[in-house]
């Protein structure tokens, strides 16, 4: 259902275009690690997969699950609950990986939360925590590197601005695009593994951004 509406209304916030390595296969139980730097890019994310024809579950933070509806509709398509944090933060790795041997695509965002700027331009992935890189390694799935540009010109800064951004966007239509990599294994040990995921993202992204021609990106 997220990934049916995400498609179905981004049409009326912004105008995406998608484009693929030539190895790109989303291939059941992947893994699908993507940049994070708005609050619209998960609808973005989920738009651009389903129209290449794959319905991720996602891994998206706790409180969601707490709001009206949207919880409920959350639980009952299987999406991942991450708790930061406590007793409870190895239940998200854990419904990962059941998730994946059941074939299904899982969607990680690896850098773990948003970037505090509060211009609406580019820049490349941060540091990467150390998720994705034990879930690779416990159940030795592929991972596809998944670069998003454009969703910070739908929200980004403080509330008020990402509000006003949200109304507007429908006016403005903003340009976004999606590239998804080349699905890759994560053979690097320790540290390594984390920073072998993140530079296959940030080439992923570095390709999306230069295709709006955001500055960052075409410096690179």
């Amino acid at each position: 259902m997220l990934s049916r509406l995400a498609d179905v209304l981004m049409p009326a916030v912004g105008r995406l275009t998608i484009t693929t390595d030539p190895g790109t296969e989303l291939a059941p139980g992947s893994i699908i690690a993507a940049n994070h730097t708005s609050l619209a890019d998960p609808a973005v994310v989920l738009a651009a997969l389903h129209r290449l024809g794959a319905r991720p579950v996602v891994m998206a933070a706790a409180g969601l699950w707490r709001v009206p509806l949207l919880g409920r509709a959350l639980a009952r398509e299987g999406h991942i609950p991450v708790h930061r944090g406590g007793l409870r933060a190895a239940d998200a790795l854990d419904g990962a990986a059941e998730a994946l041997e059941r074939g299904h695509l899982v969607l990680i965002y690896a850098e773990g939360g948003l970037p505090h700027r509060a211009d609406a331009a580019e820049a490349a992935p941060g540091a990467f925590r150390s998720g994705l890189s034990r879930l690779a390694r416990r159940t030795g799935a592929p991972v596809v590197p998944v670069g998003q540009a454009g969703s910070r010109r739908i929200v980004s800064g403080s509330t008020a601005k990402q509000l006003a951004g949200l109304f507007t966007a429908p006016l403005r239509r903003p340009h976004l695009h999606v590239h998804v990599g080349e699905p890759i294994e994560l053979t690097a040990e320790g540290a390594a593994r984390t920073e072998q995921a993140r530079t296959a993202v940030t080439a992923a992204w570095r390709t999306a951004a230069a295709r709006l021609g955001e500055p960052a990106a075409l410096a690179a």
